[in-house]
């Protein structure tokens, strides 16, 4: 199905859930077809979705490991991903005896469990959605329940679910999902979280939203804790309500909060004093004299042939304070210096930009030297 890029955009787009208040547009990576997975990826990457006919479970938990390893890898701080079922949602319901046409009602009320207590839920499930207190106690028994494997394996024995058939479907591949996170390793940041609803209400199977537990600075700001900065779920019947020809296709995807992410990064920097590399340049090529451009291009030719990510000032002469400078601001960790003195010697002199601290390495073998100064930094 070419056209589905197409599709998810106009999708998103209508419902509003593309999470940027600028209105970046979707920008596919790359064209759907029925023999190729497709993926489509914003071009600011805080979207992922999957498209298409698979085994069960099997996308969903690649979505998992995709916002397990961003999380990772922005360093953030502990966090957790809460995982539900809507089917599940929608089997204790039933046996709640929750009206059907109160469902997504019921879903938006809960879905503010992460800013208000159950009580307060709870009230206004009975208050403003007319449920009776009795149903209401009746998705207390379930909604206030989370936990992994074990929890779920209580509930497939459960005598009041084992009776709604929808509840069983979504046990039965939340088992499976927890089976395929185990093999992914990221199980100990999953957990079934039987409370969460996601209130969209085109979500038709697995869904699941990530919280920061708690941050690297203890002040940061409150309303940026323990707040979701990643969410997503399934969708298989939201491609055919689109397509004039009426496709259906299986749906799954995840959303980042790059904006929220972003201001959690600025504000651990800031309490930690941490500078924020603006560059992956790893060496800065530097002279402190005049005419030795040539000298310094072919240093630079031989750090790029060894896969050393380096540069030098774009101009013939400048500052040497200018260049060090320029090494603090951008983060750029080591910078080799030359001048007439090293040149004469055969030495080149390396410096560790954030401790100052300056060495007399052989020309000859400065490229291994910078190799294992490199590990450290791990860059």
């Amino acid at each position: 199905f070419p056209h589905i890029g197409t599709l998810l955009y106009k999708m998103r787009a209508l419902l509003r859930v593309t999470p940027t208040a600028r209105g970046d547009r979707m920008k596919p990576r790359a064209s759907f077809s029925t023999s190729v997975r497709p993926y489509l990826l914003l071009s600011v990457f805080q979207d992922f979705d999957i498209a298409g006919q698979y085994d069960p479970m099997i996308p969903d938990a690649e979505c998992l490991k995709v916002i397990h390893e961003i999380l990772t890898a922005l360093q953030v701080g502990d966090f957790l991903i809460k995982i539900n079922d809507r089917r599940i949602l929608q089997g204790i319901f039933t046996i709640c005896g929750i009206p059907e046409i109160k469902f997504e009602r019921i879903c938006s009320t809960l879905d503010k469990l992460d800013k208000i207590s159950w009580e307060e839920v709870k009230n206004e499930m009975i208050l403003e959605d007319g449920i009776s207190p009795e149903c209401v106690n009746c998705i207390s028994e379930y909604v206030q329940l989370h936990g992994g494997p074990g929890l779920i394996e209580k509930l497939l024995k459960d005598p009041k679910l084992v009776q709604n058939r929808l509840a069983m479907e979504g046990l039965e591949d939340m088992k499976l999902l927890f089976e395929y996170l185990t093999l992914f390793g990221i199980i100990d940041q999953v957990s079934l979280h039987l409370s969460l609803a996601r209130g969209l209400a085109y979500y038709t199977g697995v869904i699941y939203e990530a919280i920061l537990l708690c941050q690297k600075h203890s002040h940061l700001n409150e309303s940026l804790s323990l707040r979701s900065v990643a969410g997503g779920g399934r969708y298989d019947e939201l491609v055919a309500k689109f397509d004039s020809k009426g496709h259906k296709v299986p749906c799954v995807g995840l959303s980042i909060g790059v904006e929220r992410l972003f201001s959690i990064i600025e504000q651990n920097n800031e309490m930690s004093k941490q500078k924020i590399r603006t560059t992956e340049t790893q060496v800065l090529v530097a002279t402190p004299q005049k005419n030795f451009l040539t000298f310094k291009m072919k240093l630079i030719s031989e750090l790029w042939n060894a896969g050393i990510k380096a540069e030098m000032l774009y101009k013939k002469n400048p500052r040497l304070l200018e260049q060090l400078q320029y090494c603090e601001e951008t983060g750029i960790p080591l910078a080799i210096i030359v001048g007439e003195q090293e040149l004469n010697d055969g030495i080149v002199k390396l410096r560790d930009v954030v401790t100052r601290k300056e060495v007399n390495i052989p020309q000859e073998n400065f490229i291994e030297e910078i190799k294992r100064r490199l590990e450290k930094y791990n860059t």
